[in-house]
C-alpha cells in the first residue's frame, strides 16, 4: 500500500486493484463510471462490463495475477499510479514468477468513479520477451538491430 496521503477515492481504487480476485469483478461497476474508457496495449473498451471482461480474461489466462502499486500521484481529479504486475503463466514456465512494470493514468468523474483508465507499459519488452519462442526471436532481433 502507498505510504503517503492519498484521497479516499484513490485509496479505494488502490485497495481494489491490490486485492483483486475473480469474485471481486462485479464491483467494477462501483469503481468505474457507466461510460468509462479503459485502454492498454491490447484493449480499448468502454463501460464496466467490457472492463470486467478484460480482468476476467486475465484470471483465466494467468496464474495468481497481482498488482502492487508502488507510487501514487494525484491532483485535479486525476491520478498517476506506478505498479508492478506479478503473475505466473499457466503453461510453459509456470513455476517462475513474472513481473511487468507499468503505469496508469486515471481520470475521475464528479462522483469519484473512474471515467478514463489508461495503462502504459512496454508489451514487447515486458511481456513478449518473456514468452518462450517469441522471447528468443525478440532477443535475436534486438541484437541484430543494435549492430
Amino acid at each position: 500500500m502507498i505510504d503517503h496521503d492519498v484521497s479516499p477515492a484513490l485509496r479505494r481504487v488502490i485497495a481494489f486493484f491490490e486485492s483483486l480476485r475473480p469474485e471481486d469483478l462485479p464491483a467494477i461497476a462501483q469503481i468505474y463510471a457507466d461510460d468509462a474508457r479503459f485502454r492498454d496495449p491490447f484493449s480499448d473498451v468502454r463501460g464496466p462490463a467490457a472492463i470486467e471482461a478484460i480482468f476476467s480474461a486475465m484470471f483465466v489466462r494467468l496464474e495468481a495475477p497481482r498488482f502492487v502499486i508502488t507510487e501514487a500521484i494525484e491532483g485535479n481529479e486525476q491520478a498517476f499510479l506506478a505498479w508492478d504486475f506479478r503473475f505466473r503463466f499457466r503453461r510453459g514456465d509456470a513455476a517462475r514468477l513474472q513481473r511487468i512494470q507499468g503505469a496508469t493514468l486515471l481520470r475521475f468523474g464528479p462522483d469519484g468513479r473512474i471515467v478514463e483508465h489508461r495503462d502504459y507499459w512496454d508489451a514487447a519488452g515486458e511481456l513478449y520477451a518473456k514468452l518462450p519462442f517469441v522471447g528468443a526471436l525478440m532477443r535475436w532481433l534486438g541484437r541484430r538491430m543494435a549492430h
